[in-house]
């Protein structure tokens, strides 16, 4: 693979413009490479050029023949960097060519300014973001204090201070935290560095530490001491190091993230973010949990910045390569050597970094297990495999050809043309209908994973997906493919056995399948063993939780895109209360027709149609309140008004009266255009007034502005259709159903088209504020009560 293609492969997709302009810089070249053709002599001349060029003479092989060459580039220099030291410590880079303007081309000049700029930008966005993750680091180091003091707390209770350390047990030293770092390896990098860096050893270990060859240098020099005399010594230091430990926890306290629905309500109640320590082997665990998430982000983070250097490293020396074998001017080596200089080649920060974050992760979090640790920082890629698309193959011409097969019987037995088959078949479809919508949705979500990775988009980091356990638009096939040919094979069966007269006796078990097939796609969805996708399974339940769950969950992206999912799903939702209806009445002969003529079923036939729209209130009261941000209380307006619409809609279906078919279509109107406003302009991001794109946005991932265009119309229309299902479906007969069902599928449809384009909106935020890793909260608040000591405060 051309390095071009590779470069752009490895990315990170929201730092996109913090990267060197590679093809920007090929393009320059490009140009000087098309003049410098067009002045080439004839081909007689271009001929003789190249037989004197096969008279060269050899240079050899020899070190002392590279030195002359490196010693000419000295001599006879093509360009110089002059350096500018600005007021924030930082430096900016600016090339001159040593060249007579005569021969000089006026490309080479701009190809060299941008060459600087590429070099001036990634030097400040990487030393910007290493003093970040150098900020992070020291507060992590007062988090795994923190953490290590609570430790010794909840193992030994009766542990307050010096006088109580003899009681101690001698274990306790291994729940300190040993040197992550050789002292030979922490003078290579400096006592700031080491201080910086997340070892969190302290300086108590560093003078007792059993492996140090300086405690065996001291062995030496104090081998003619007594034995009692050195363990005296030990146990004072062991003791005030210990001390100095447990004072970290009279100043910090549990910050209360509300992540569940009893630390929320406890915090509404107490109106307090915050909670004392209870030492406790919960709360132990708990703190343990959260900081390694912690952990395992910043070590993300570190990963992305060493692979950031990296490339950005390598696309100078390539582009550098490009422009010597075009112009033949030696101006790589010494351009090259102002890189390695310049902060991105030198700086060792993030390298050390990474060593003691994965020294300190092992000994702290994974038990001094390298593997098991390494396997939690550094988790496996997602393997392409080939038997997913076999089988994904396999099951869709399966599906089709039962779907062919479900046709070509009931064309056969003319159940059209019977109005008992008929209306068995009203009631049979409502049942499997359910599956259709959700086969539909996965295949719609499957397309959007296809186009979100077509056009860079990270739906990855936006769902916040752990790293090798998202699925692929593949995988999502696969099981939409799955489920469609489980329900069709039933659905086939159930006709068959139905319509034959020889299998009377069996008849009333066999509408018992859909029930079966219900349990079984339940249990598969809960399986608790490790297959069929666990960890994808487990979440989407999680998320499914805290929709039901809401306001007592913190909201995030993926709950309420999810619950955005359901309000697509409304008919989904009224098929599963029809199965309710159809499995608990008395009389299995009255099925066909009791669900439906009951006004009981009637009124919950809407009500349900409210579920999806009230979690999306409740969501949205809930982040009204804790970001404090009136976007999200319109938000919640509008769901509120659909869901006014919805009721007033019910009380016209009751009661048949003019004035609710007014109110009804009145409400219905407001609802759709608030809700065309929102998809379009906030959802969307489109149609802004001073846009570089004519009533677009300025950035835009697809190429062809036409399909945004496409998309608002498209958009409005389906809204609109969504609107004519609201006022004019009568349940009551086949027809309405029919209507209800096909206007239900263009929902879903549409809802599709609303993923791709809001997550292209997501991610051009993120790219737009460089956002590339989670907001893990910290466990612990610390706190300096005296005030003076800066330093103590910033660790």
């Amino acid at each position: 693979m051309k390095f071009g293609k590779e470069f752009k492969k490895q990315k990170v997709p929201e730092w996109t413009e913090a990267y060197v302009d590679y093809n920007g810089l090929k393009r320059i070249l490009q140009e000087i490479r098309h003049i410098r053709q067009s002045k080439l002599p004839p081909t007689p001349l271009r001929a003789s050029q190249q037989r004197s060029l096969l008279r060269r003479t050899f240079s050899g092989l020899n070190l002392e023949a590279g030195n002359l060459q490196n010693s000419q580039d000295i001599e006879n220099p093509v360009i110089v960097v002059n350096t500018v030291q600005q007021k924030n410590y930082r430096k900016l880079y600016n090339t001159k060519l040593l060249v007579s303007p005569e021969e000089v081309e006026e490309n080479e000049i701009i190809f060299f300014k941008k060459l600087d700029d590429e070099l001036n930008k990634a030097n400040t966005f990487y030393k910007d973001k290493v003093e970040e993750v150098m900020r992070e680091a020291t507060l992590l180091n007062t988090q795994m204090d923190a953490l290590i003091a609570l430790r010794i707390k909840v193992m030994n209770p009766g542990f307050h201070g010096s006088s109580s350390l003899r009681r101690l047990p001698t274990d306790i030293e291994n729940l300190l935290p040993t040197k992550v770092t050789s002292p030979k390896r922490a003078k290579t990098f400096g006592m700031s560095q080491m201080d910086m860096s997340l070892g969190v050893e302290m300086s108590c270990e560093i003078q007792q530490g059993p492996d140090s060859p300086s405690e065996k240098g001291k062995e030496s020099d104090i081998h003619s001491e007594s034995d009692s005399d050195s363990a005296s010594i030990d146990e004072a230091n062991s003791s005030e190091c210990k001390t100095t430990q447990l004072e970290i926890l009279d100043r910090v306290k549990i910050s209360n993230n509300f992540e569940t629905p009893i630390s929320t309500i406890k915090g509404i109640l107490k109106d307090c973010k915050e909670k004392d320590l209870s030492f406790k082997k919960d709360e132990l665990r708990e703190v343990e949990e959260r900081l390694k998430r912690v952990f395992v982000e910043f070590y993300h983070k570190l990963r992305l910045l060493k692979n950031y250097s990296f490339l950005n490293l390598s696309a100078f020396s390539k582009i550098l390569k490009k422009y010597e074998k075009i112009t033949s001017r030696g101006a790589a080596r010494p351009y090259m050597k102002i890189v390695d200089n310049s902060y991105i080649g030198s700086s060792d920060e993030v390298t050390t970094l990474m060593d003691r974050v994965e020294v300190t992760f092992i000994k702290h979090f994974s038990n001094s297990n390298r593997r098991e640790g390494m396997k939690l920082l550094r988790p496996k890629q997602r393997r392409e495999k080939h038997r997913i698309t076999f089988f994904s193959g396999f099951f869709s011409g399966c599906s089709i050809a039962l779907l062919v097969g479900i046709t070509l019987l009931i064309e056969d037995r003319k159940l059209m043309d019977k109005e008992n088959a008929t209306l068995y078949l009203g009631t049979i479809f409502s049942l499997y209908s359910f599956y259709a919508y959700i086969v539909l949705h996965m295949l719609v979500y499957a397309a959007n994973i296809y186009f979100w990775r077509r056009y860079k988009i990270n739906y990855r980091f936006i769902f916040g997906f752990e790293q090798g356990t998202e699925l692929g638009y593949r995988e999502v096939f696969l099981l939409s493919n799955g489920l469609a040919m489980l329900a069709l094979g039933t659905l086939l069966v159930h006709l068959y056995i139905k319509m034959d007269s020889s299998k009377k006796d069996y008849k009333t078990y066999f509408d018992l399948l859909p029930l079966g097939l219900v349990i079984v796609v339940l249990f598969i969805v809960f399986c608790p063993f490790s297959t069929l996708y666990r960890s994808s399974r487990f979440f989407l339940i999680k998320c499914v939780f805290h929709c039901i769950c809401a306001p007592f969950y913190k909201v995030t992206l993926p709950d309420f895109f999810l619950a955005d999912q359901l309000t697509s799903q409304v008919q989904a939702i009224r098929s599963l209360e029809y199965y309710i209806c159809f499995y608990t009445w008395e009389k299995l002969s009255q099925r066909r027709t009791k669900c439906s003529n009951h006004d009981a079923y009637n009124i919950f036939y809407f009500i349900v149609a409210v579920i999806p729209y009230w979690f999306r209130f409740l969501q949205c009261v809930r982040r009204l309140f804790e970001e404090k941000d009136i976007a999200h209380g319109y938000n919640g307006l509008r769901y509120f008004l659909t869901i006014v619409a919805v009721v007033i809609r019910t009380a016209f279906e009751l009661k048949k009266q003019l004035t609710w078919k007014v109110l009804a279509l009145v409400s219905s109107v407001i609802a759709t255009m608030f809700n065309t406003y929102w998809d379009i302009f906030i959802d969307w991001g489109l149609l802004q007034r001073k846009s570089k794109n004519l009533f677009l946005r300025d950035k835009l991932l697809v190429s062809h502005k036409s399909v945004y265009f496409a998309a608002m119309i498209l958009d409005i229309l389906l809204r609109f259709a969504w609107l004519q299902v609201v006022l004019i479906v009568n349940v009551h007969s086949l027809r309405g159903a029919t209507i209800s069902s096909i206007f239900s599928c263009l929902e879903i449809l549409r809802r599709g088209m609303w993923n791709f384009f809001r997550l292209e909106n997501e991610h051009l935020n993120n790219v737009g504020k460089y956002r590339a890793f989670k907001s893990v909260p910290l466990p612990f608040n610390y706190y300096d009560d005296d005030g003076d000591d800066d330093d103590d405060k910033d660790d």
